[in-house]
């Protein structure tokens, strides 16, 4: 207790009403978990990402983009950080500057791999957490390391795949999420590299294929994007925090073109225009949708869709 209480952590059990409800319901959930950060993000509605320890500059990238879009959208971003996609899903859901947790292999205060303790005090700093069911002093013994990925899993609403080879542990984590009725997403790769095997197999099994958010946000289950979007609209209530410059208004033309398009729902340009009709020429859809990007109000997606950003 006293070790504990210097790590600044606590311990939940099963009866906690802490202890997350998701992970509560699957075969052999952990008798104890181990918390460091905040305990309350245990039951946020939450996506599990892992892939490969030694992925290719697209793979990481796809992970750092993929965790920062879901993460801004109000959804918790679950791995181990370990190496490769897990570290890039943390940094990603970091740069939405959002919480984000990892689950460890290790004991909670036993760092693993030591390069990350950066980013492991970076996570803790910006109010995310560090789960194991491990006690502390806990070394990283490989046979640990398959046990936890049941964890990712069963706190999680689904598992999102980026890169894994055909023996990589991996496999273990999607196998977990299909026992414990997970919806399982993975990231298409090219067909010529080694790492493209693991997304690509699941995808062949019926595996969601995931090329962007709204991959995932639009197969999540009405109940659960409802509790998200209701908890992101209570936040967006709060009094906006104090400063020493006055933000201008948007020209009236900007403001409209704002005003239709949504955080959670990609518009294309055409549905734009037809929405606006009797109030903006096309011209003056052109201009609001340039001034307002340049802002980084809204961003493009590819086909000519866009979304709000904030």
């Amino acid at each position: 207790m006293e070790a504990l209480a210097k790590t600044g952590a606590v311990f939940l059990t099963l009866r906690d009403k802490a202890y997350p409800e998701r992970l509560r319901q699957i075969f052999d959930p952990p008798a104890l978990l181990w918390v460091r950060g905040d305990v309350t993000l245990l039951a946020r509605p939450s996506i599990a990402v892992v892939g490969t320890r030694k992925p290719t500059l697209y793979g990481a990238g796809m992970a750092e983009m993929l965790s920062r879009e879901l993460a801004q959208r109000g959804l918790m971003i679950l791995s181990g950080m370990a190496r490769g996609v897990d570290t890039a899903a943390h940094k990603g859901a970091i740069a939405a500057k959002r919480p984000t947790t990892a689950v460890w292999g290790t004991g909670i205060d036993v760092i693993y791999p030591k390069e990350n303790k950066a980013l492991a005090e970076q996570m803790i700093a910006g109010g995310g957490a560090i789960v194991s069911e491990l006690p502390l002093g806990t070394f990283p013994a490989p046979q640990n390391f398959p046990k936890r990925n049941r964890i990712l899993s069963g706190m999680s609403v689904g598992v999102l795949v980026v890169e894994a080879g055909e023996f990589s542990g991996t496999r273990v984590t999607a196998r977990c999420a299909l026992e414990q009725n997970r919806d399982v997403y993975a990231v298409p790769g090219n067909v010529t590299t080694k790492n493209a095997w693991g997304p690509n197999t699941l995808i062949k099994q019926g595996a969601k294929l995931t090329a962007t958010w709204e991959d995932i946000w639009e197969d999540l289950p009405t109940q659960i994007r409802l509790e998200v979007e209701e908890r992101e609209g209570l936040a967006s209530e709060a009094p906006p925090a104090a400063s020493l410059f006055e933000e201008a208004p948007l020209p009236p033309s900007e403001a409209r073109v704002l005003g239709v398009l949504r955080q959670d729902e990609a518009l294309q340009l055409d549905e734009i225009m037809e929405k606006l009709e009797p109030e903006l020429s096309s011209s003056e859809v052109f201009t609001a949708l340039f001034e307002l990007e340049l802002s980084g109000r809204i961003r493009q997606l590819p086909g000519k869709n866009y979304v709000r950003c904030f």
